[in-house]
């Protein structure tokens, strides 16, 4: 079945410098999962948080699913991230004493299941940002200039 890419945050590339990634599992009612299945999901300024011992995704917009009735869900709760305790406890030891964060990259099924890919990051000054714009660019020229040496 493969992945199937719901929702990408690209906004944190750009704003953050990534250090490590996860996978993790998400605790979703059914609501929510048809929400995922329809992209209806932003996860601009979404982060994870701890609640004693366990973590959660905060922020994260999952819309209401409108022909769900009653039982339908709050867009911006808090949901439980499912990850092992050894990565569980590795992410809590880098927000409380290095001072990352720890922010979903994406949103995927994976094998009919929901997963988010987080990222311990850090985060980038201003002269960062226009350094890697740079590096964009002249990237971009450079690709541009060989494919107008392979055309002549």
């Amino acid at each position: 079945m493969g992945i199937q890419i719901i929702s990408e945050n690209r906004k944190a590339w750009h704003e953050y410098e990534i250090i490590e990634k996860y996978e993790a599992g998400l605790v979703l009612m059914g609501s929510e999962v048809k929400s995922l299945r329809a992209k209806q999901v932003s996860l601009k300024d979404s982060y994870l948080s701890f609640r004693g011992d366990e973590a959660y995704l905060q922020n994260a917009h999952i819309a209401e699913y409108k022909q769900s009735s009653q039982f339908t869900h709050e867009p911006e709760r808090l949901r439980k991230v499912l990850l092992n305790r050894s990565e569980l406890n590795e992410i809590y030891g880098a927000l409380r004493e290095k001072g990352l964060t720890c922010v979903p990259l994406k949103i995927y099924f994976k094998e009919g299941r929901a997963k988010v890919e987080l990222a311990l990051v850090k985060g980038k000054k201003q002269h960062d940002k226009r350094e890697a714009i740079k590096k964009r660019d002249v990237a971009l020229e450079m690709k541009k200039s060989l494919q107008r040496n392979k055309r002549g």
